[in-house]
């Protein structure tokens, strides 16, 4: 009677596994470009190498024991010190590795071939952001998780891309070579796009170095592999490649917006502006830890509603913005935001969910700070 619930049990896990053996690999997949093939090939060569060993080890096992057992009245044969097998068995695996050896050593020298760039790409890991800067472009900029917040906490359907997609992706010219120097503001993260075949681990106080050439035009995703804190589930890394004049019409765009972002700081904000401004600063940058309301999730994240930093003097919030607080979670901000930015969030702060101080902070208060800690 106990057998039937078996049974049953195996009959639905037959059917659950059946149904998702379309969607079941377990290969690499041969990538978007020239060094990601050679990966691939490489991983196929080495493959069948061992699987040419595993087939020849353990069939000449199974036929002795299944030809030579006991029971068919086999006698075993008594013999040692034979120096051609020793030798056989000493040269044989020397050869064997040699070979697997010689294209390894070239796909790696290939890898660590980071000169003759056309593109210079300072990827830098924040927790839990990306920060990208062309070298020499004059242009700079975080990309953030762009899933929205329903899909995270299941109050809406889950889209193809869910915790895959960002606010701002990396931008690059098909053809050309780009270089990426890798390195992070606060603990250990890895870049990682798998298409690419390019995955090294950003150290703060490190710069480690990697490069690609993209084929085609097309969007490749990553994500953070390095255990980098709570959210590091929510760190993706997308990669658009552009053609070369799509690109070109990008970088001037990108530039001409930098130009009018240095403009904005000058400007005469209003309260409503850098409230406007500063929500959607805050629900990109702060909600994952201060939550939505503002409630926090104390004691690691304490709540900013009625809280003392958010209602107190302004000094001391645009300082606790700017530099962080050492020996918690809370990250200095005064690099990764612009000074519009950091003024329309501590305005948003101050402002928001009962905290209605009536005051705000400009971005020439963000700018003089920062001018007298640069001095």
């Amino acid at each position: 009677m106990m057998r039937h619930p078996r049974v049953w049990m195996g009959l639905l896990l037959l059917s659950v596994l059946s149904q998702a053996e379309a969607a079941w690999t377990v290969n690499m997949a041969p990538g978007a470009t020239e060094v990601s093939r050679t990966v691939f090939d490489l991983h196929m060569t080495i493959f069948w190498i061992c699987v040419v060993i595993g087939v020849l080890v353990f069939g000449a096992m199974f036929w002795s024991m299944i030809i030579h057992r006991r029971s068919t009245g086999q006698q075993p044969a008594h013999f040692h010190e034979s120096t051609t097998v020793e030798i056989l068995w000493t040269v044989v695996p020397f050869v064997i590795l040699v070979l697997m050896a010689v294209p390894a050593t070239k796909t790696l020298i290939d890898i660590y071939d980071t000169s003759e760039s056309g593109l210079d790409v300072q990827i830098t890991g924040y927790q839990w952001k990306w920060h990208y800067k062309y070298l020499g472009q004059d242009v700079e900029f975080f990309s953030n998780l762009a899933t929205p917040a329903d899909q995270i906490h299941n109050k809406a359907p889950k889209d193809e891309h869910y915790l895959l997609e960002v606010d701002q992706p990396l931008v690059v010219p098909v053809g050309t070579k780009v270089r990426f120097l890798i390195t992070a503001a606060d603990v250990i993260h890895s870049w990682w796009v798998p298409a690419l075949a390019v995955k090294k681990d950003a150290i703060p106080g490190f710069v480690n170095e990697s490069w690609t050439r993209i084929e085609k035009p097309g969007i490749y995703r990553g994500q953070c592999t390095e255990l980098c804190g709570k959210d590091h589930g929510f760190m993706p890394i997308v990669v658009e490649a552009k053609s070369q004049e799509d690109f070109a019409k990008w970088l001037a765009a990108r530039k001409e917006e930098t130009a009018k972002q240095k403009e904005l700081t000058d400007k005469d904000w209003t309260l409503e502006e850098l409230v406007a401004r500063g929500d959607k600063v805050y629900h990109t940058t702060c909600a994952a830890c201060h939550q939505a309301e503002g409630q926090g999730l104390p004691p690691m994240f304490p709540a900013l509603k009625g809280s003392k930093i958010a209602t107190g003097p302004k000094a001391d919030h645009l300082g606790i913005v700017f530099h962080g607080k050492q020996g918690t979670a809370m990250a200095a901000f005064g690099k990764q935001l612009s000074e519009v930015d950091i003024a329309a969030v501590i305005t948003y702060e101050r402002n928001s969910w009962g905290n209605n101080t009536g005051d705000m902070v400009t971005p020439k208060e963000v700018l003089a700070l920062k001018q007298a800690e640069s001095q």
